[in-house]
């Protein structure tokens, strides 16, 4: 009962950023609406992690299974994709070394912050 408990609070917040996404004037990921949606809730603790843990281990052990239909669709459109394969390669190599810049100055900061904050409470 605690999984299925779990699991209707999960869509419960997706519906929730569909119904939101759908009221803006402008267009936007439902799924990333929900996603801010959950981190809000717990940020202000309104909803406590222990009442979707289960279900959120399950999803991220299991996250390659959703990749499944994105690597079926490049398969079946390849010959699209076929002269876009330089364009799209730089593309990825690009917004990977961005990410990996963006994380690593995020890290940085984050240590450098907890490590004022820790000299502060001493």
């Amino acid at each position: 009962m605690k999984i299925i408990m779990q699991i209707a609070i999960v869509f419960a917040i997706c519906l929730l950023g569909q119904i939101v996404v759908s009221v803006l004037p402008f267009p936007f990921p439902a799924s990333v609406m929900g996603m801010i949606i959950l981190f809000l809730l717990l940020l202000f603790k309104v909803l406590k992690v222990e009442y979707v843990r289960e279900k959120t281990n399950f999803l991220l052990q299991n996250m390659a299974f959703f990749f499944i239909p994105s690597g079926v669709a490049i398969i079946e459109n390849y010959g699209l994709l076929k002269g876009s394969a330089l364009k799209i390669l730089a593309i990825c190599i690009i917004t990977m070394v961005v990410t990996f810049v963006a994380t690593a100055y995020t890290v940085t900061f984050v240590i450098k912050w907890q490590n004022k904050r820790r000299k502060i409470n001493e």
